[in-house]
């Protein structure tokens, strides 16, 4: 799946390779492709490679059609060449007409893509069309949540596709004349591959093909993708937050209201002395007041700047390549990162399932941990889905885990829930969980960062050995210390945002009869659009225009089916510029601006 460096040579036509890229446009098919891509696929697959018989109409056309998403190459206009992918949510693959999937374990993941039906035009063949065709479909995969990816290659070119970094099953299906073997790849690697051998051609050659995918051309930098992309439109120098009120940063689940008023008075009580002074290096009193709201032992809390510091320090003590993760699909991307691209160990996916609400079962939960983790993440209530389990539930099933396994419990958003739906408590006797809460989205000091884990005192005692002095800023001590003391402020305000969420999921629902809004018990809406129309990508990029920030949410998974974006809940004003412009998003035809 990597693009192979070549020399410039000379088309068939006598153009040279630059021009050809030149002048090529990759993109998403329309309706109206969907006649040469026929042809040209018989044409290759019927009358050169014989794989089918030619028939009359000189068109190739399969019952999968409907189910494929096809990208093509143009050139001036002209057909160029295309191929094609099948997501998991068309339900089968073409591979399934040749083989058992359950019968091939490396098959069965709910992260798996097939990539199939690759054609190019002759006349341009030794062009690199092909092979940036092959590149954009790992793009479109990558974008969309794939984790790796099926082909069947031709045997006689598969020494080309080990080059490429896919690898041979050894499983050899024969369709026609054509003799085939199962590859796979995955998709991580496969980029990772594609960028270290080729970074700098990619480069040059995104600045010339007109890519008009909705995903990046190059993949981000070495980091997880999170929201954020209203700040970001401030400018990078951070040199025009003036204009932050002509944006609505709904893509970010930051707190619609402001911090506790005595933690804004003791903030901008000494802004100057704040700033110059170091904080205290260990953060006891930030401790001692945690330990002290929670009914917690301060030897079972350990604090750092956010939730991502204490993600990034706790699993590099507790991980190594050879560890075995289990995480929930969907959740956080953070823990994904880190744990297969930061420290590059194993992790199993537990899947949530729309048509079940997204619930974790506990008893299929259960069932799975029999397979014995290292560590087990569980976001309670999940981000991205907004569902709670309920925590006597959860507690039943790490009570009944076996021996040797550790549990993540990530409650960012507990407080949302009510009273009572944490297992800190828990956590601070068990020997086999540890409960990570951010103060930072609660509290409404997301630009301040500051959280805390709570675990049994041998854990929280070696991850504050790793842990280096002033990691959590006198601001950010102020601010915590004095938003822990005013509970009444921040329970009114949670409640408040029940009732704006409620009234954002209403007006979203009036936009389009056929969308489909669930509430979560956070401080978002998801938003889920009908098949065969807008995606989750093209609505964000409408209502973007219109300074209205969302979160696609198909990079997290493929069981967002790239049709679902997250929405974070602002104040009564904020919400309806949200539904205003997602209404007048919907209402542009497909195809147009």
């Amino acid at each position: 799946m990597s693009i192979d460096q070549q020399s410039p040579g000379r088309a068939a036509g006598g153009s040279s390779v630059a021009t050809v890229v030149d002048e090529l446009e990759l993109r998403m098919s329309s309706e109206a492709d969907h006649e040469w891509i026929g042809r040209l696929r018989h044409e290759i697959y019927a009358r050169e490679l014989g794989q089918h018989t030619p028939n009359a109409a000189g068109l190739l056309t399969d019952d999968l059609d409907g189910s494929n998403v096809y990208i093509v190459a143009v050139r001036r206009g002209e057909p160029a060449g295309f191929i094609s992918v099948t997501p998991p949510w068309a339900g089968r693959f073409s591979i399934d007409r040749h083989l058992r999937r359950d019968e091939h374990p490396e098959l069965c993941d709910d992260g798996l893509f097939e990539i199939r039906i690759l054609a190019v035009d002759p006349s341009l063949r030794g062009e690199m069309i092909g092979r940036l065709l092959m590149y954009a479909a790992l793009r479109w995969v990558s974008g969309h949540g794939g984790r790796s990816i099926v082909a069947l290659g031709r045997v006689e070119l598969l020494p080309m596709y080990l080059a490429l970094g896919l690898a041979s099953t050894s499983t050899t299906v024969r369709s026609g004349a054509v003799e085939f073997q199962l590859l796979t790849g995955d998709v991580a690697e496969l980029t990772d591959r594609t960028l270290r051998q080729h970074g700098p051609l990619l480069r040059d050659l995104g600045r010339k093909v007109r890519w008009r995918l909705e995903v990046s051309f190059l993949p981000e930098a070495e980091s997880c993708a999170h929201g954020g992309a209203s700040i970001e439109a401030l400018g990078r120098g951070l040199d025009t937050l003036g204009a932050h009120g002509d944006v609505v940063p709904a893509d970010v689940l930051d707190a619609w209201f402001p911090p506790a008023p005595a933690a804004v008075a003791a903030l901008t009580g000494g802004q100057e002395w704040i700033a110059r002074t170091s904080p205290p290096a260990r953060a006891d009193g930030l401790i001692e007041e945690i330990a002290l709201r929670r009914g917690l032992p301060e030897n079972a809390v350990a604090v750092g700047a956010g939730s991502s510091d204490l993600i990034f320090r706790a699993f590099r003590t507790w991980l190594d390549a050879s560890s075995k993760v289990l995480l929930m699909d969907p959740c956080y991307g953070e823990y994904a990162h880190v744990v297969e691209r930061v420290i590059g160990c194993r992790a199993d996916r537990f899947p949530l399932y729309r048509e079940e609400g997204w619930r974790i079962d506990p008893e299929r939960l259960a069932r799975v941990l029999r397979k014995h983790y290292d560590l087990v993440v569980i976001v309670n209530p999940n981000n991205p889905t907004g569902v709670h389990l309920d925590t006597a539930g959860l507690r039943e099933v790490l009570e009944g885990a076996p021996g040797g396994t550790r549990f993540w419990i990530d409650e960012a958003y507990a407080g949302y829930v009510g009273a009572g739906q944490t297992l800190e408590p828990y956590a601070a006797e068990a020997g086999n969980a540890v409960v990570c809460t951010s103060l930072s989205k609660m509290y409404a000091l997301s630009g301040l960062r500051a959280a805390y884990l709570t675990g049994p005192p041998p854990i929280v005692a070696d991850l504050r050995r790793w842990t280096p002095p002033w990691s959590v800023s006198l601001p950010a001590q102020i601010a915590a210390v004095s938003a822990l003391r005013d509970p009444a402020y921040y329970t009114a305000r949670w409640a408040q945002t029940a009732a704006l969420r409620a009234e954002l999921a209403a007006a979203l629902a009036e936009a389009d009869e056929n969308l489909r809004v669930s509430e979560s018990v956070a401080n978002f809406v998801l938003l889920t659009l009908p098949r065969g129309g807008l995606t989750a990508s093209q609505l964000v990029d409408r209502c973007r225009r219109r300074g209205v920030f969302l979160r696609d949410l198909s990079p997290m998974s493929p069981a967002f089916e790239g049709r679902t974006v997250r929405i974070a809940v602002r104040d009564a004003a904020a919400n309806a510029r949200v539904a205003g412009a997602v209404a007048e998003a919907l209402r542009v035809p497909l195809g147009m601006a």
